[in-house]
């Protein structure tokens, strides 16, 4: 069964964290659709292989419109954070029991939205004391499947594991 996967970037993304997700899922026959704070325009990826144009902002969609969340790394989640519709958007998805997908810095959006306490997870390095102060129990893991909702991976060494988890999540 199609599902629908909104996926929260903007300029700066890991390309590949992006990229080859978003492959797989297409090829599995779910609907990726990028979300950004205006639609149409164009993000670039921090290696600059990767454009992506934005299908919807984020004030024109809702969380009920979508079956998952993607939310790729690099430093994109750094800066969706700041913008509280983004938050709201992210909490939300979390608070529904909907499958989430965050990868790197990715966790940057659940830390922020509150959503990490007593789970499970993992990310960059460098965000490992704000998801453990954020309540959640961090894994040195290439890939952390928390309460059959919340796939999280490292860096993109990682895309494997993270692909093949959150397909199965999608799958069910």
């Amino acid at each position: 069964m199609s599902k629908k996967i909104a996926t929260l970037i903007t300029d700066m993304f890991e390309d590949s964290e992006y990229t080859e997700p978003a492959k797989a899922y297409k090829e599995a026959g779910h609907e990726v659709v990028t979300i950004e704070l205006e639609a149409g325009k164009t993000v670039e990826g921090k290696q600059k292989e990767a454009t992506v144009k934005i299908d919807k902002g984020i004030a024109d969609v809702h969380p009920d419109e979508f079956d998952a969340l993607f939310i790729p790394g690099g430093f994109s989640p750094d800066q969706l954070r700041a913008d509280d519709q983004v938050v709201a958007f992210t909490k939300a998805f979390m608070d529904a029991k909907k499958p989430v997908f965050a990868i790197c810095h990715g966790p940057q959006l659940l830390i922020t939205a509150k959503a990490l306490e007593g789970r499970n997870a993992t990310g960059y390095k460098s965000i490992k004391v704000d998801m453990e102060y954020a309540g959640a129990t961090f894994k040195d893991e290439e890939v952390v499947v928390c309460g059959d909702q919340l796939v999280t991976s490292r860096t993109p060494e990682d895309l494997p594991a993270f692909t093949r988890e959150s397909l199965k999540l999608l799958n069910k």
